[in-house]
């Protein structure tokens, strides 16, 4: 048995994380601001993960053998979590993005690349270069001129989950010290980012609303819009995802992870099937280049390789066989 805390965890494959750890005898705790209480026989801490002081308090003398980090959004709650679990948990396990490898977020010339010619290579956790402490990780990321509102909530997400991962890697300098860091130093637990992949399936509980929007412009008839030649992208079932991270709380390895089913579908075959269980045929209409687009059309190379977890013993399912059954769910649920 093993002593657990999950920060966050109160909704989607949290919640479903949490009612797994709890089912296979784990001594299981959840960390909130008191929005929602957890499922019976899970304890609960009130604190706000902002409020270092307040997060000490919560904490009181506990000590963990895992912490999972659901929502670690920016370097500065990175920072606090690194100095508050400090000597209380035997490993630390945040639930990061794929996105942070997208090449539209990053600066100019770092990240993964594809030149014009070549085969796209699903990419790897080493083709992101966290080895250096980010400079001037306190200042929140901003949208860069002329981003639209998603560009830019795109960019501060992406860049926001990196710095955080950056953090917990390399450190950070004390409140009221200079902005610029001094130097990397060593994680004091054990850390691991898990990387995951777009997370679709569990119909209303699916809260982003992604796989709602194409159900409800295919089965209208009204056009989804496309780029001109979309490149495919990584998905994961939300209880695959559960089920990784549950897999993850009992391994040993260290370092970012790539969390993704099999199968890299673009935007045009996402529609496909859609339009199949909807008996409809669906309707594209392709956006200017540099524009917004329908959610997972990408216009540059987007797919994860998941062959770190695979030979580490987990095992994927495959994106063809259970996105049907999510797309049926979402009908269900919006019909």
């Amino acid at each position: 048995m093993k002593r657990i805390l999950v920060i966050g965890g109160s909704r989607y494959f949290g919640k479903s994380l949490v009612t797994r750890l709890r089912d296979t005898g784990d001594d299981v705790m959840v960390l909130n601001r008191g929005s929602s209480a957890p499922p019976p026989g899970v304890g609960r801490l009130l604190a706000d993960r902002d409020d270092e002081a307040g997060l000490r308090t919560a904490l009181g003398r506990r000590d963990f053998d895992v912490v999972v980090d659901q929502v670690c959004y920016t370097p500065l709650q990175a920072a606090v979590a690194r100095r508050v679990f400090a000597g209380r948990t035997g490993r630390y396990v945040m639930t990061s993005t794929m996105e942070v490898y997208d090449p539209a977020t990053l600066p100019a010339g770092s990240g993964p690349r594809t030149a014009p010619g070549l085969p796209v290579v699903p990419v790897a956790e080493g083709d992101l270069d966290l080895t250096r402490p980010p400079f001037r990780y306190r200042q929140e990321p901003a949208p860069a001129p002329g981003d639209t509102l998603a560009q830019g909530q795109a960019q501060a997400y992406a860049e926001g989950k990196r710095r955080a991962e950056a953090v917990f890697l390399h450190g950070t300098h004390e409140p009221n010290e200079s902005l610029e860091p001094t130097g990397p130093l060593p994680p004091p637990f054990p850390f691991v980012s898990v990387r995951t992949a777009h997370v679709l399936g569990g119909g209303r509980a699916e809260f982003t609303g992604r796989l709602a929007h194409y159900v409800r412009r295919i089965a209208a008839g009204i056009p989804v819009d496309v780029h001109a030649a979309p490149y495919g992208t990584s998905f994961i079932h939300h209880l695959e995802m559960a089920d990784f991270l549950d897999w993850t709380v009992r391994q040993t390895f260290t370092g970012p992870v790539n969390a993704a089913s099999h199968g890299a579908p673009d935007v045009l075959e996402l529609c496909a099937t859609i339009a199949e269980r909807l008996g409809r045929r669906p309707h594209h209409r392709v956006v200017e280049a540099g524009a917004d687009a329908s959610p997972f059309s990408f216009d540059r190379a987007y797919a994860m390789d998941n062959g770190r977890a695979t030979a580490l013993g987990f095992a994927f399912g495959r994106v063809a066989d259970w996105l049907p059954g999510a797309v049926t769910e979402t009908v269900l649920a919006t019909g």
